[in-house]
C-alpha cells in the first residue's frame, strides 16, 4: 500500500512501533548494515536479525508485534507497509527501545533517538 524510505546514521534506534490495527511491514536495509528486533508483546519472544549489505534479506514483520531497527553503519532503509498512513487517525504505536525485554538485543546502551522514540523512551 505504500513504500517508506528512511535515512540514519550509525547508532541511531528507531522504534520500538507497532500497530493496532494490524498493518504489517516488510523490512529491506538496500544500504549498510541494520539490526532489526521484533518484540511479540503478547509472549515476550523476541526475534533479531542483521540485514543489509552482508545479508541481503527482506523481513515480514506483522502489525501487533513491536518493532524496530538500529543503524549498525551509516544506512538507507525501506519499508514496505499494507496500509497507507493517516495522519488524522495514526496507528503507531510506541514501545521503549530500553524495554527489559529487547534492551540487550541492541549492539549499543546509548543510541541516538529521534523525539517520538524519546518519548516512547521515558
Amino acid at each position: 500500500m505504500q513504500v517508506n524510505l528512511s535515512r540514519s546514521r550509525k547508532g541511531v534506534i528507531r522504534g520500538l512501533h507497532y500497530h493496532e490495527r494490524g498493518q504489517d511491514d516488510v523490512f529491506v536495509c538496500l544500504a549498510g548494515m541494520v539490526r532489526v528486533v521484533v518484540l511479540d508483546r503478547t509472549t515476550g519472544e523476541t526475534f533479531t536479525e542483521d540485514i543489509g549489505e552482508d545479508n541481503p534479506v527482506a523481513l515480514y514483520v506483522p502489525g501487533h508485534h513491536a518493532h524496530g531497527y538500529e543503524a549498525l553503519t551509516d544506512c538507507l532503509f525501506c519499508y514496505l507497509v499494507t496500509a497507507e498512513y493517516d495522519p488524522r487517525d495514526p496507528d503507531e504505536h510506541g514501545v521503549p527501545w530500553n524495554d527489559p525485554r529487547v534492551v540487550h538485543l541492541w549492539s549499543t546502551t546509548s543510541p541516538l533517538l529521534s523525539a517520538r522514540d524519546s518519548v516512547a523512551a521515558s
